[in-house]
C-alpha cells in the first residue's frame, strides 16, 4: 500500500492500483516490481530516479508528471500518452517494453534508450530524438512526422516507414534494409 504522499527509498512489490487515483505524490529512488497500475491516474506526480519491472502501465495516465531519470523494464504500456507528462522533467529508458500505441508527441527525447521493445503504431509527430537509439525494436506503423531524427541509430529497428522528407534525419543511422525502407512511398523496384 502507498499511504504516504512524499516516497524515498522505498520498494513497492505486488501492488494493484487498477483504475485509482494516486495525485500530488512524490517517488524519490523508488522500485516498483509486478505493480499494476492499468489506468491509473497519476496526474500531478513525480517519479524521480525511479525503476519499474515487469509492471503493467496500460492506459495509465501521466497528465503534468514529472518523468525524470525513470527505466522501465518488462514493462507494459500500452496507449500510455507521455505527451501530456510534465515536460521539464522528463528523462525515460526502455527495455523490453511494450508500448505499443503509445504517444511521445512534442516530447523531448534526446539520448533516449529504446531497447529490444514493441512501439507499434506509437506517435513521435514532432518530437526531438537527437542520438536517440531503437535497438531491436519494432517500429510497425509507428509516426514519424516532422520529428528531429538527427544522429539516432535504426540499425537494428524493424519495420521502419520514415519519409525523409518531412523529417530532420542528418546521420541518422540505418541498415542496408532499413535504408530502402526511406524510398518506400515513391513504389520503386529495387533489386540486389
Amino acid at each position: 500500500m502507498i499511504s504516504n504522499k512524499l516516497n524515498e527509498d522505498c520498494k513497492f512489490k505486488n501492488l494493484n492500483y487498477q483504475e485509482h487515483t494516486l495525485n500530488n505524490y512524490e517517488f524519490i529512488s523508488c522500485e516498483f516490481d509486478a505493480c499494476d497500475f492499468t489506468k491509473c491516474n497519476l496526474s500531478n506526480t513525480e517519479f524521480i530516479d525511479c525503476n519499474f519491472s515487469n509492471c503493467n502501465l496500460t492506459m495509465t495516465i501521466f497528465k503534468n508528471t514529472a518523468i525524470n531519470n525513470v527505466g522501465f523494464k518488462d514493462c507494459k504500456l500500452l496507449g500510455v500518452d507521455f505527451s501530456v507528462s510534465n515536460s521539464a522533467l522528463f528523462s525515460v529508458a526502455f527495455t523490453a517494453c511494450n508500448l505499443d500505441y503509445a504517444s511521445f508527441a512534442k516530447k523531448k527525447l534526446r539520448g533516449t534508450i529504446f531497447k529490444d521493445t514493441s512501439l507499434k503504431q506509437s506517435d513521435f509527430e514532432s518530437a526531438d530524438l537527437t542520438q536517440a537509439v531503437f535497438e531491436s525494436c519494432d517500429l510497425q506503423d509507428t509516426v514519424f512526422r516532422n520529428s528531429i531524427l538527427e544522429k539516432v541509430d535504426f540499425r537494428t529497428a524493424n519495420n521502419i516507414c520514415i519519409d525523409p522528407e518531412i523529417n530532420r534525419m542528418k546521420q541518422a543511422q540505418f541498415s542496408a534494409e532499413g535504408a530502402i525502407t526511406l524510398l518506400s512511398k515513391y513504389n520503386l523496384k529495387i533489386q540486389f
